[in-house]
């Protein structure tokens, strides 16, 4: 059963998604974990590019990275780790050592957490769901 949302809101651009981004990241501390997830084109990395901002990183540093799969952003209060698990299958996510990022100097940030086989503890989890063209439904959890 999933716990019921702490955060439940609408954004009306990606700039506000962003900003919601950057208000969650007041609460990252070394060795926290951000679960996103939302279907392709939902603003998951938007929200990672307010985490960054929230952080003190330049937003505009901050890409996808499906195709590397994690992105390591620094020069704010923590070091990012952006990760994304969209092109691994859930067999191939459990040998990232993802619980070793971030531990000591930053927050993790990971991308289609759904592919993950094993829960992280402590993971505060963030669901992006498409309304329309422009509007998105976040809802925030608390930490598992």
């Amino acid at each position: 059963m999933t716990p019921d949302p702490i955060c439940r809101t609408l954004t009306h651009s990606e700039a506000e998604t962003e900003a919601l981004g950057q208000e969650l990241a007041r609460e990252l501390r070394p060795g926290s974990v951000v679960l996103i997830s939302g279907n392709l084109g939902a603003g998951k990395t938007a929200l990672v590019r307010g985490l960054a901002a929230g952080l003190g990183i330049d937003p505009g540093d901050v890409t996808s990275p499906t195709f590397t799969l994690v992105h390591e952003y620094r020069g704010g209060r923590l070091a990012l780790y952006h990760v994304d698990l969209y092109r691994l299958d859930r067999a191939a996510a459990e040998d990232l050592g993802l619980e070793e990022l971030g531990v000591a100097d930053g927050a993790l940030a990971i991308e289609w957490p759904d592919r993950l086989t094993h829960a992280l503890p402590g993971a505060r989890r963030v669901d992006i769901a498409i309304v329309d063209d422009t509007t998105r439904r976040i809802e925030v959890g608390s930490r598992r």
